[in-house]
C-alpha cells in the first residue's frame, strides 16, 4: 500500500568533516597504488584528531608508493583546505603504519585461474535506484550531498572565503505517494573562520547558494531554517571532533532510503567486493530502473570469501515493478558477470579512481570520461529489457 503524504529525512557531510577526511585519505593512498599497480591490493584505515593522522593497515603494492603516504596525506588536508592551528597540513603529525596483507587473505583471494578468483571477503551488498531525481537518487540525500557541493565550490574560487571545510547538511522531504513535493525543514551547521558571525551572518552567506542546488518551489515560507543551530562554529575537522575512515556508510550510499549491508567502501581495492560488488549492485538496480522495468528497485548481492560467484541475487521493486521480481533476478545474472573480476573488468575499476568518490556520495554522479563512476552508467538498460 503506497502512503499519501509522509516526510522523510536524510544528511549528508562536507569533505572537511573529520570521517571524511579520512575517507579521503585512504582513498587517496589507494590511489596511489593502483596507479603503479592495478592489481594492487589495498585496505588502508586512517585516524585523525588535534593535528595527527594516523594510516594503517594492510597491502601488496609497490615500495615505492609507501614512501610516499605522508606525502599524499599532506596533499589530501591541504586541498580540502585545512590551515587552522589545530589541523594544518603543513604542521600536523603523519604516522604511516601500513604493512603486508595476510597470506591467510591472500590465499582466499588469489587463483592460478583468474576466472576463479574468489571474493575478498563474505557480505551482503545493496543497490538501489528510484525514478524521484533524475539520477534515480533518493531526493532528500542527493540535494543534501548538492548543498554541501555547491558550498564547497564557492569556498574554494573565494567567493565564499568566510565558510570553512567543515559542514553538514540534513534534508526532510514531503512527499505525495511517491513523488517528492517540498523540504519541510533544512538544517545545515558550517565551520566559518569568523568567530564574529552569528547564525544570521551565516545564513545570508549560504542562503542564495542553497536555493540555487535545490527544485524550483521546494522551499516554501513554512520551511524551517536551522543555519548552525548552536551558534559559533570555528573549530572544524578533526581539531574539534576525531574522525575515523569508513563512519559515513549512510552517507555514502542511499541516505537511509535503503538497507545498508554494513561494509564501508574508502581505502580498500576492487578484489574487496564490500566496494566493487555494492558498486555493481548500484549499476543494476538503476539499469533496472532506466529500462523502466520498475521505478523503484532494491538489488541484493552475497559474497563468501574465496569464493567467485554470488551466493544470492535479490530484487525488490516496492510493488512499482513491470515485471516479476525473479525475471529481473534471472536477467541481471545474465547480462553482467557478477564475480569480483568480472565486476572489475566491466566496470573498470583497477584504476585510480576512487578518491573522487570520498565525498558527497558514491553513487548518483555522472560516469567521467576516465572511468570514474563507471557504474553510473545506464548501458545496460537494452540487454536487460532483451534477457526478459
Amino acid at each position: 500500500m503506497t502512503v499519501k503524504s509522509h516526510v522523510f529525512t536524510s544528511e549528508s557531510v562536507s569533505e572537511g568533516h573529520p570521517d571524511k577526511v579520512c575517507d579521503r585519505i585512504s582513498d587517496a593512498v589507494l590511489d596511489a597504488f593502483l596507479a603503479e599497480d592495478p592489481h594492487a591490493r589495498v585496505a588502508c584505515e586512517t585516524f585523525a584528531t588535534t593535528n595527527r593522522v594516523v594510516i594503517g593497515g594492510e597491502l601488496r603494492g609497490p615500495e615505492s608508493v609507501i614512501a610516499r603516504v605522508e606525502e599524499i596525506a599532506r596533499e589530501c588536508v591541504r586541498d580540502i583546505g585545512y590551515e587552522q592551528d589545530g589541523f594544518h597540513w603543513q604542521n600536523m603529525v603523519v604516522e604511516n603504519h601500513l604493512h603486508s596483507q595476510s597470506p591467510d587473505i591472500a590465499q582466499g583471494v588469489d587463483a592460478s585461474d583468474d576466472k576463479d578468483e574468489g571474493a575478498g571477503d563474505q557480505g551482503i551488498m545493496f543497490g538501489y535506484a528510484t525514478d524521484e531525481t533524475p539520477d534515480l537518487m533518493p531526493a532528500p540525500l542527493q540535494y543534501a550531498h548538492a548543498i554541501l557541493r555547491r558550498l564547497a565550490e564557492a569556498r574554494k574560487s573565494g567567493a565564499a572565503p568566510m565558510l570553512g571545510p567543515d559542514a553538514k547538511s540534513q534534508l526532510s522531504v514531503r512527499y505525495e505517494g511517491s513523488v517528492p513535493v517540498e523540504i519541510t525543514s533544512l538544517v545545515l551547521s558550517t565551520q566559518h573562520l569568523d568567530p564574529q558571525m552569528s547564525s544570521a551572518d551565516v545564513r545570508a552567506v549560504v542562503e542564495p547558494y542553497i536555493r540555487e542546488v535545490l527544485p524550483e518551489g521546494w522551499l516554501t515560507e513554512a520551511t524551517e531554517w536551522h543555519v548552525n543551530p548552536t551558534g559559533k562554529f570555528v573549530i572544524g575537522g578533526p581539531d574539534g571532533d576525531a574522525g575515523l575512515t569508513g563512519r559515513k556508510i549512510i552517507v555514502d550510499t542511499y541516505g537511509g532510503a535503503a538497507p545498508h549491508g554494513g561494509g564501508a567502501f574508502s581505502g580498500k581495492d576492487p578484489t574487496k567486493v564490500d566496494r566493487s560488488a555494492a558498486y555493481a549492485a548500484r549499476y543494476l538496480a538503476k539499469n533496472v530502473v532506466a529500462a523502466g522495468l520498475a521505478r523503484r528497485c532494491t538489488l541484493q548481492l552475497s559474497y563468501a570469501i574465496g569464493v567467485a560467484r554470488p551466493l544470492s541475487i535479490f530484487v525488490d521493486t516496492h510493488g512499482t515493478g513491470a515485471v516479476e521480481e525473479a525475471a529481473i533476478e534471472k536477467a541481471v545474472g545474465e547480462v553482467m558477470d557478477l564475480t569480483p573480476r568480472g565486476i572489475r573488468e566491466h566496470l573498470g575499476l583497477n584504476r585510480p579512481i576512487f578518491a573522487r568518490t570520498s565525498a558527497y556520495g558514491h553513487f548518483g554522479r555522472k560516469p567521467e570520461a576516465d572511468g570514474g563512476f563507471s557504474w553510473e552508467r545506464t548501458d545496460l538498460a537494452e540487454a536487460l529489457k532483451a534477457a526478459l
